[in-house]
């Protein structure tokens, strides 16, 4: 590494921050974490030869902080910054700022962030350099009657976008003219949010496309190549959620056309450095220009594998001004890489907070790889993206690949922090997926056409079943003194049948247990379940369920029992972990996850009608409007805008309009 280098400044967190150093320690540099106060004793803060705190949780006042964060890195020595992705990375003015203050930018120049900063100003480059590009609006400052008129030639669906930033925030599809205005005011909400910008763009939004990128890489003396494509189609909110290199079924043709097209946008904006030019592809070939990241991508370890080059070191060689090397990469095998999140899947993916209290992560080998920027006791806030870590794994072919990343699924055990673990599991294992090629809007048609699919639907009643009878037997376990209440046999004068409460979610479960010849008879509800060969370990339980052995492992955290199937985990309560059985009004309108209140649109004695925006509440970058569940006036509002609130509170109750006598 050119002394150019030496102290490494990481101006981000998380996995992506740890990922950095692991490179930076190995080419013998020297770096500086920053961190909020939320994440005072995260990963990235020990892992740093040195670590500053820079402000309270609030994005704002800490890891967008750039006087603060630039105060730091003089104060520190550091001779570069690496933004990582999200956050600074693709802001323009603090790539400036860096080279005012002389540091060296891990990333392209500020002009190059500039001119892709803007997506509207990006697809009119883009247009003018040859590139393909779909019809839409620049710049949408506001919605007036020409605008209107403009958007119904172009013809709907349409997609808003936010000028800045990226990860699909702030992101709206409207199918019709009556969405428009408050998609917009939602989408310019989060933009505002999420990038401290709140400009928006529209364009013709493509029903069923695929999302393909090129990954290219530009040096400073003017050499520009691309590193392949990645399929990154399988998404929810315009949030990716796996993605794989090569892309399935593409032709070499299409797979040279997209290339060479990726690279000519990189050239005409001057590009240096690793960036990804992002296209959509319809089902007749066509392809367009969508965006350009002016950044290391998330999903960039499965170029890695691939291609076996550690980007990010090429990173810092290219900003340093070494030439990238005059050999193509040559393309090995396949990757696909799962992201996991802090997410509810099974409630249409809300974001989800809380303290992770056990962490298992499945071993690393040279098949598969983990990217975490987390730890057993870590609080996962309201205030960061929802994104815990990646599991990347590699084959030699994509069937491969796929069966090593639902191996390395399997072995994450995650308790206390609900995640889209089991959800990826079962994707994995669709039909649909193991063709692949689906297109983006593969979940929200499944949720729209069959809403009782198996892969929204959560664990199957047989595994919930096991999970229930393994809780009852571990509670007879624990609070039996007497060795043949835990380890049931034929006996002339059998026990009374043992009955469980429990909870799976909030509905309860009534487990009775009844003593056999062998072991023990269960019911739950209308199910009857033979049980034998019981055997306790330390976090294990072993048994056969009506002949079929069960191995769950388990953790106990209080009254909350978390069990790891292999693909499923369930959690299992005991009654008064949730307190007292007082009904909720049909009126209330509850939290549907915890974070912060951004907008409450009425006031106390508001006639609403069905449907109505009521409240906006943002959590992990992301923003959720809550609607009038019926017609009505509005009768308290428990707490202002700016506030946060935890799951399952009362934001503000409703009164139903009186019925007609008649």
């Amino acid at each position: 590494m050119s002394r150019l280098l030496q102290k490494l400044l990481i101006a981000n967190r998380g996995e992506i921050a740890v990922r950095i150093m692991r490179t930076a320690h190995r080419l013998g540099m020297h770096t500086i974490a920053i961190y909020s106060t939320a994440d005072r004793d995260a990963p990235h803060v020990r892992l740093a030869s040195e670590s500053h705190l820079i402000g309270d949780p609030a994005p704002a006042l800490s890891y967008l902080n750039v006087e603060r964060l630039l105060e730091i890195a003089a104060t520190c020595g550091a001779d570069a910054i690496h933004p990582g992705y999200g956050f600074l990375a693709e802001n323009a003015d603090f790539a400036s700022r860096c080279a005012d203050q002389g540091l060296v930018f891990v990333g392209p120049p500020a002009e190059a962030i500039a001119q892709m900063g803007g997506k509207g100003q990006a697809r009119a480059l883009m247009s003018a350099a040859g590139v393909p590009t779909l019809p839409g609006i620049d710049v949408l400052s506001g919605i007036t009657d020409d605008t209107r008129e403009e958007l119904r030639r172009i013809g709907y669906p349409l997609l808003l976008k936010p000028e800045a930033g990226g990860g699909g925030k702030g992101m709206k599809i409207v199918h019709d003219e009556g969405e428009l205005a408050g998609h917009f005011d939602a989408g310019q909400r989060e933009a505002a949010s999420a990038f401290g910008n709140s400009a928006m763009m529209v364009e013709k939004y493509l029903l069923a496309p695929r999302h393909i990128e090129i990954q290219v890489f530009a040096d400073q003396v003017g050499n520009c190549i691309h590193l392949g494509e990645r399929d990154c189609s399988l998404q929810r909110r315009h949030q990716k959620i796996i993605e794989e290199s090569p892309a399935p079924h593409l032709t070499p043709a299409l797979r040279e056309a997209m290339g060479l097209a990726a690279v000519t946008a990189a050239r005409a904006i001057g590009y240096v450095n690793a960036g990804t030019v992002e296209f959509l592809l319809d089902a007749d070939g066509g392809f367009y220009f969508m965006e350009m990241n002016t950044r290391l991508q998330v999903e960039h370890p499965v170029t890695e594998f691939v291609t076996g080059l550690d980007l990010v070191e090429w990173q810092l060689r290219v900003a340093a001004g070494e030439p990238l090397p005059d050999a193509p990469a040559a393309v090995d095998g396949h990757a696909v890489e799962a992201r996991i999140y802090a997410e509810d899947t099974y409630n249409d993916f809300l974001p989800a907070a809380g303290r992770i209290n056990y962490l298992r992560l499945p071993a690393a080998s040279t098949r598969l790889r983990v990217d975490s920027g987390v730890q057993e006791g870590e609080q996962v806030g309201v205030y960061y993206d929802p994104m815990l870590m990646k599991i990347i794994a590699h084959g030699d072919t994509r069937d491969a690949a796929l069966a090593q990343l639902a191996q390395g699924l399997a072995g994450l055990h995650l308790a206390g922090v609900h995640s889209n673990r089991d959800f990826l599991i079962a994707m994995l294992a669709t039909p649909a997926f193991a063709a692949g090629g689906i297109a983006t809007n593969y979940l929200d048609r499944l949720a729209a056409d069959e809403p009782e699919s198996t892969l929204l639907a959560g664990a199957p009643a047989t595994v919930q079943a096991s999970a229930l009878i393994a809780v009852a037997l571990m509670l007879l376990e624990t609070n039996s003194a007497d060795p043949w209440d835990v380890l049931p046999g034929f006996r002339l004068n059998q026990p009374d049948k043992v009955q469980q409460t429990l909870h799976i979610g909030v509905a309860e479960r009534s487990v009775v247990l009844t003593p056999a010849r062998y072991g023990w008879t269960a019911r739950i509800d209308d199910g009857r379940y033979e049980i034998a060969d019981i055997t306790f370990s330390d976090d294990h339980l072993t048994f056969t369920l009506d002949q079929v052995a069960q191995s769950p492992a388990c953790v106990r955290v209080d009254d909350v029992f978390t069990m790891f199937f292999p693909d499923a985990t369930i959690e299992v309560t005991l009654p008064n972990h949730f307190g007292s059985d007082a009904e909720v009004d049909e009126g209330s309108l509850m939290a549907p996850m915890a974070g912060r209140i951004t907008s409450i649109m009425v006031a106390i004695g508001d006639d609403v009608k069905k449907g109505q925006p009521l409240v906006a509440i943002e959590a992990m970058k992301m923003e959720h409007t809550l609607t009038a569940p019926h017609g009505g006036t509005v009768e308290s509002i428990a707490f202002a805008e700016s506030d946060l609130v935890d799951e399952g509170i009362e934001i503000l109750t409703l009164a139903a309009p009186a019925e007609s006598e008649t």
